[in-house]
């Protein structure tokens, strides 16, 4: 992992899941270099958002829906990318012939992989051991073209937490936009107040890091274009 500059993240309390928008980013879009369909490999409207902020539209948004069971003694950054690769594969089958771009985040103390909360309870587990101190936050991105052919990127965001009273935990819990996320929080809601450090892609933190997938779109031949 290259030094990265730790960055101040202002504070900002949004909805955990904001609305789609239809088009891309300013009118521009980002297009593949041929007139294969492009799909967004999951269900997450934050991820659709995050590739419509760099002006990719998908053709066709197909979630996954694998078994994301860890394997006994896997790492977080090997899991990120395999379950990255296998969400890929698994929506190709179903979509021969597209571009396929699937992704994976994975909240890690240690090697400890969080779950995605599904509960209050896995969502209280997850706040004490992220409370006060700094924890990990891969991302997976696959991109896979209509031959088969696959780049992948594997990103580590660094973030820290400030130590959370009950008080702030109990409002949290209450708050529900821990369910369904990795870690049991989402830093682009009401999470962001207990963030005091970030270094590494802020967008990864989010689900999707956006400097690196548009380097994967580049590199297949993907452009800008007005219009």
């Amino acid at each position: 992992m290259t030094n990265q500059r730790a960055e101040t993240i202002p504070l900002q309390v949004t909805p955990a899941t904001t609305t789609m928008s239809a088009t891309a980013s300013g009118g521009v879009t980002l297009r593949a270099p041929d007139a294969a369909a492009f799909v967004l490999a999951s269900a997450s409207p934050r991820r659709a958002d995050l590739v419509r902020q760099i002006g990719l539209v998908p053709d066709h948004t197909d979630p996954a829906d694998i078994d994301e069971t860890a394997r006994r003694g896997e790492r977080p950054r090997l899991y990120a990318a395999r379950m990255a690769l296998e969400k890929a594969r698994a929506v190709a089958v179903r979509r021969p012939g597209c571009w396929v771009l699937a992704a994976d985040t994975v909240v890690a103390c240690g090697i400890r992989i969080l779950p995605k909360a599904e509960t209050e309870a896995e969502a209280r587990r997850c706040l004490a051991l992220l409370s006060g101190r700094r924890h990990r936050v891969i991302g997976g991105v696959v991109l896979l073209a209509p031959d088969g052919a696959v780049r992948a990127r594997e990103i580590e965001t660094r973030v820290g937490f400030k130590r959370l009273d009950a008080a702030e935990t109990a409002i949290y819990l209450a708050s529900g936009e821990w369910r369904g996320k990795a870690g049991g929080y989402a830093i682009q809601g009401l999470a962001a107040a207990y963030v005091n450090f970030v270094n590494g892609s802020y967008s990864n933190v989010v689900g999707l890091p956006l400097a690196e997938t548009y380097g994967l779109l580049a590199g297949a031949g993907f452009r800008h274009a007005a219009g």
